[in-house]
Parts: structure tokens; sequence; C-alpha cells
């Protein structure tokens, strides 16, 4: 798996900004995905920004203003559309087609921040080759492989209880069915994992519901109360179990040690929402040997390293 979060896009950008020749008037951002890339380019550029729409209505964006140039001077005449990403090309051909007419007027180019390679004549500049399969945290909630993916709900689907509302009594039931959401996928998630008791399955779906996420599987902590819970302190095992019972590629977890505790487990990617940071075992080494957390992690891997040596003897 290859992920791009906002940090790592403004950082390619700013590292290769210099392939972007200086004589553009105009930045053009493919809705919805292209517009943040493009965005930070005219800012790093200081050149004037829009939209596709608002270009071909004539329109566009500089200083904090709006201000009409087809019937004005003319003096946008190069043109750099931006998108965040090409794959199979098809929507890089829909959005070259939509401004064929305009070709007599202006010269337009097109650029992409990530290319999938092989398709690189698909655009005049591009930034990075990330091959498939890949994820973006500006599209990751909207992707159609989230039926692979499991979810955890507090700090994810929604917010985590306030310390007087985690009473395991009316204050976190009225908790559970009145949440605030916070990222809410546009697509089906395929398990729900939480550490939440199974006794409030019924406050849990009522919500879930009520929020219009669709999911097909719901796993809660089949404990007694909270002490319980509390004296388990289980939560990244009970996770894990879940995200290796199937064929999932993702799990989506709001707390940097517990999404650290189930890539550990799992073996798998685990996206951290705190940070919106991918959490690989590599990276999860890295963070346990500079922080000295986690012992027994790195006692395991130095097992393994000891069992590899002894292995080309």
């Amino acid at each position: 798996m290859n992920y791009r979060n906002i940090k790592d896009l403004n950082n390619i950008i700013l590292q290769r900004l210099s392939i972007i020749p200086r004589d553009f008037d105009l930045i053009v951002g493919v809705p919805r995905s292209g517009m943040l890339p493009a965005n930070l380019l005219s800012l790093y550029l200081n050149r004037p920004y829009t939209d596709i729409d608002s270009f071909l209505n004539g329109h566009i964006y500089k200083a904090g203003a709006r201000s009409q140039f087809f019937e004005s001077d003319g003096s946008h005449k190069k043109v750099l559309v931006v998108e965040d990403s090409v794959a199979s090309g098809s929507a890089m051909k829909e959005v070259k087609e939509n401004l064929k007419h305009l070709e007599d007027k202006f010269d337009i180019k097109y650029c992409a921040i990530y290319m999938v390679p092989g398709k690189e004549k698909m655009v005049d500049y591009f930034f990075e080759l990330v091959p498939l399969p890949r994820y973006f945290q500006w599209n990751i909630l909207n992707h159609t492989t989230l039926e692979k993916a499991c979810f955890d709900i507090d700090g994810v689907l929604c917010a985590d209880p306030l310390p007087e509302q985690n009473d395991d009594g009316e204050k976190y039931i009225d908790f559970l069915l009145n949440a605030p959401p916070l990222f809410i996928p546009g697509s089906k998630i395929g398990t729900i994992v939480t550490s939440r008791l199974e006794k409030y399955r019924k406050e849990t779906e009522t919500w879930l519901a009520a929020n219009h996420i669709k999911y097909n599987d719901l796993v809660m902590l089949d404990l007694p109360n909270m002490e319980a819970r509390q004296k388990a302190n289980n939560h990244g095992d009970h996770k894990a179990k879940a995200y290796m019972a199937k064929p999932y590629v993702l799990f989506i977890e709001s707390e940097l040690n517990q999404a650290i505790e189930i890539n550990r487990i799992s073996k798998k990617p685990v996206l951290c929402t705190a940070n919106f940071e991918m959490i690989f075992e590599s990276e999860s080494f890295m963070y346990n040997l500079k922080s000295g957390k986690h012992l027994p992690f790195l006692r395991e891997f130095a097992l393994k390293v000891r069992n590899k040596l002894r292995s080309f003897k």
C-alpha cells in the first residue's frame, strides 16, 4: 500500500517546485481533489487560481478577490491545470476534452502531483510516481475499498466521550446516542471494531443509523462493565484480532499507541487519525526505538533479527 497525506503533498510540491515554469498566468484546479494542490501551487508561485467551472465561466481568484478576465485585459493566457493524481487517465482525458475548445484562446498545460508509472505522458508536469494500490488523506474516506477496512468508532467516526460522560451509566448512554460525528465515510465499511461494551450495541447501532454509516459487521467487547474493560486493557489485541479475521487491508484508529499495537500484532497497515499518518511495521519499530516504549516489541524484533542471522550460518 502506498499512502500520502497532506503533509506529504505539501512536501513534494516544495521539493520539486522548480519543475514548474514561472511564466504561467493562472492555476486551475480540477474539482475536487485537484483544488488542494492547485491552491498550494498558486500560493508558492504567487499566481491567481480558480476551478474548472469558474475558469469556463470567466472568473479567477486573486488576493482574496474574484475578478472576471475573459472580457477584460486578456492577460491570463498561459494556464496550468492541476489534478492531484492520475491512475487510469480517464478523468484527465475528460478534463482535456472539456477544455479543448479553449485551446485557440489559451496556452493550456496539464499537471498532476502523483502519477501511476506508465502514465507520465498524460500530463506535461508531474511531481512523484506512486504505484497502485494507493490511498490519499483527502479521499480515503470515500475510497471504494473501505469495505476491506476496519474502523474504530470513538475518535474516528465520532468524538471521544469526555471524562464526565464516561460513567458507564446514564451520561454514557446519552453520549452514545448523541455523540458529535467526526470522520463520516462516504463508502461502506467492512467491519466496525470498538472497545465499547456489547451491552451498548443497541445505542451504538442507533447512532450509526442516524448518521447514515453503512457497514457489514459491528464487533464490540464482550465484558460486563467498564471496570472489567479497564482491567482487561486489551484494546489493541481485541481490534487486531478482528482485523486479522478477514482479508482486510486497512484499519483506521484514532489513538497512536493503539494504532502501533494493532500494527504490531496484525503486521498490516493502520491509519492513525490523530495525525493521519499510516503506521507500517518498520515505522512502528522506529517509533518504539525513539520513545523507549513497548519494550516487549523491541525484544520480539531483536529475536527475529537473531534468528534471521542464524539462518545464514
